[in-house]
């Protein structure tokens, strides 16, 4: 018999129907040769540094650092029941394979084989690698399972991310509450995202605008503006140059086109159900996780916007089904396929079986749904086609300009004008390279420069998704880029909020007080997007198994002890 292991309760549900475990027992289902039973997130955590040493139950600056001979696990207090029941089936003598169903990815492969050691299970593990739940994708994993030993280095890199993670917040939150008197929360994720709140806030709050001028002269509809001047008597002599009647240097007419964006990842979505409809992060992750587990779309926690080569004809079938009479651009459906850019799952897209069903939602899931539907069929639709003019006047060295935009083909935005707002078309007059025009009025205008805005949600999901980026490796495929990873942003974002670092005004994120504290004390190695980039190359190394797991530890080890006794030399020195 063989017992299959899911991350969660939905998910063992579907994979017990489609392979035939009809029977419901107690924490598990049973039936045609299968047990199905299932996680509920981190069932095993590691435990807090007093329950290895009595001595790290204070928190002071004597006892640091917090780096224990072996890193030890219990299970946790939430879930020891189905903890209970996994052991039970893990040592069940009828159990001949253990099948990993959790999610397909490292934090899935740690969240099983934590279950698994702690149990101390020796049976052969199989593994179930898909990224859709829908019937058909479950069948056909199957009838694919992975060699459990295939996994071993990426669960090695899933566990050096966790110890790592690990010692750092539990090392530094300490070190620099002690040293403070304020208590204190640093994570290598969120310390980093805190950093570019109170950067960005500081920045806004240190601008200082100034004042600068345009000449702007006006025919009918035109209006040409110059460029920027910084001198008051500058422009009002310009202004006064200029006659009356002026021929036009430059007309500049233009076809341009824009190609749709690809279906969504994960953080994409996020950011864009911010734009539109003022979701958080974690609303957005809630509701697609909810629309997952009902079978209503794929795999929503990807980092991926490509779908893999193998589905065209899945896809071409279900366009049909999302839209009547829908009509395929074949350059821009082609160019959504690539199975390289597809890691552990591909695009976010409506499922074939749930259409129907998707009918019925109401609300925020709706909403959700439909942008996630829309998304895709804007993805393969007809590029937008614009024709743009613009029109110039240049006078001494003085350039003056206006820019007109009119739509010939709207292409793909009409699956998209519920969410973006058109932007109103621009009509100049008709005029030609060298026409005389006569003014009808000229004038200065008064100006100020603009700060940066303050990072709203959508924003700064796209900075943690690019941040440290450019220290990475180009030969190096890691798993994630960027601060944290798709299913996580949203959490780290909520932590901050939960944690006093940072707060909402209403779409912005403002860095608090307590935060701005924290990241003027915080070394700049642990709040620089940087390390994290330095860390993902080396986490990537041990999946491929290029890296050993214990010199990744040692070198964090080492970075903690250094910190911290240069913390303590300089206080002895202080007495």
């Amino acid at each position: 018999m063989k017992l299959v292991i899911a991350e969660k309760p939905s998910v063992a549900v579907s994979i017990a129907k489609v392979i035939g475990a009809k029977s419901r027992k107690s924490g598990y289902y049973e039936g045609n040769g299968y047990i199905v039973s299932w996680c509920v997130g981190h069932l095993i955590q590691m435990v807090s540094p007093d329950k290895i040493d009595e001595k790290w139950k204070k928190w002071t600056i004597d006892t640091l650092p917090i780096i224990p001979e072996e890193y030890i696990y219990e299970v946790s207090k939430s879930t020891k029941k189905q903890y209970g029941v996994l052991k039970k089936l893990l040592n069940d003598k009828n159990i001949d394979t253990v099948i990993n169903a959790c999610d397909a990815g490292r934090e899935g492969e740690l969240i099983f084989r934590l279950v698994y050691d702690e149990a101390k299970c020796k049976k052969k593990i199989q593994r179930l690698w898909i990224s859709s739940m829908e019937d058909s994708a479950i069948k056909s994993g199957f009838e694919n399972l992975k060699e459990g030993d295939d996994y071993i280095n990426l669960y090695d890199s899933a566990k050096a991310r966790s110890i790592a993670d690990w010692l750092v917040g539990m090392n530094l939150s300490r070190l620099y509450s002690c040293l403070y008197k304020e208590s204190y929360s640093v994570g290598r994720v969120q310390t980093p995202t805190l950093y570019l709140i109170a950067k960005r806030d500081s920045e806004i709050s240190l601008f200082k605008k100034q004042k600068y001028y345009t000449v702007d002269l006006s025919y009918k509809d035109l209006k040409l503006v110059s460029e920027r001047i910084d001198k008051r008597e500058i422009a009002e002599q310009l202004l006064n140059l200029i006659d009356n009647e002026i021929i036009i240097t430059n007309v500049e007419n233009k076809e341009a086109t824009r190609r749709p964006d690809k279906p969504y990842d994960l953080t994409t979505l996020q950011r864009e159900a911010n734009k539109y409809f003022g979701y958080s992060a974690n609303d957005t992750l809630k509701i697609a996780q909810s629309l997952y587990e009902k079978k209503l779309i794929t795999y929503p926690r990807t980092d991926s916007r490509y779908l893999a080569d193998d589905m065209v004809e899945t896809i071409k079938e279900l366009l049909v089904d999302l839209h009547e009479d829908f009509k395929i651009n074949e350059s821009n459906f082609q160019s959504i396929f690539n199975s390289s850019k597809v890691t552990d799952h591909y695009a976010l897209i409506p499922t074939l079986s749930g259409l129907e069903k998707a009918k019925e939602l109401l609300d925020k899931e709706s909403k959700i749904y439909n942008l996630i539907k829309d998304k895709l069929l804007a993805s393969v639709s007809d590029n937008l086609i614009e024709s743009t003019t613009k029109i110039t006047y240049e006078y001494d060295k003085f350039t003056f300009t206006s820019s007109g935009k009119s739509v010939i083909n709207e292409g793909y935005t009409r699956y998209l004008k519920a969410y973006v707002k058109n932007k109103e078309e621009k009509n100049l007059p008709k005029l030609s390279t060298g026409e005389k025009i006569k003014l009808s009025s000229k004038e200065i205008s008064e100006k100020f420069t603009k700060p940066q805005s303050h990072y709203t949600e959508d924003s700064l999901l796209k900075v943690m998704e690019l941040a440290g980026v450019e220290s990475l490796d180009k030969n190096i495929e890691v798993e994630r880029k960027g601060l944290g990873t798709p299913a996580t942003r949203a959490g780290i974002i909520e932590n901050l909020i939960y944690k006093g670092l940072i707060k909402r005004d209403k779409k912005n994120l403002l860095v608090t007080e307590k935060g701005n504290r924290l990241v003027s004390i915080v070394e700049e190695r642990f709040k620089s997007a940087k390390t994290t980039s330095e860390w993902e190359m080396k986490l990537a190394k041990i999946s491929s198994g290029e890296v050993d797991k214990d010199d990744f530890l040692r070198e964090i080890e080492d970075n903690i002890r250094e910190l911290v006794d240069r913390y303590k030399n300089n206080l002895n020195e202080k007495d």
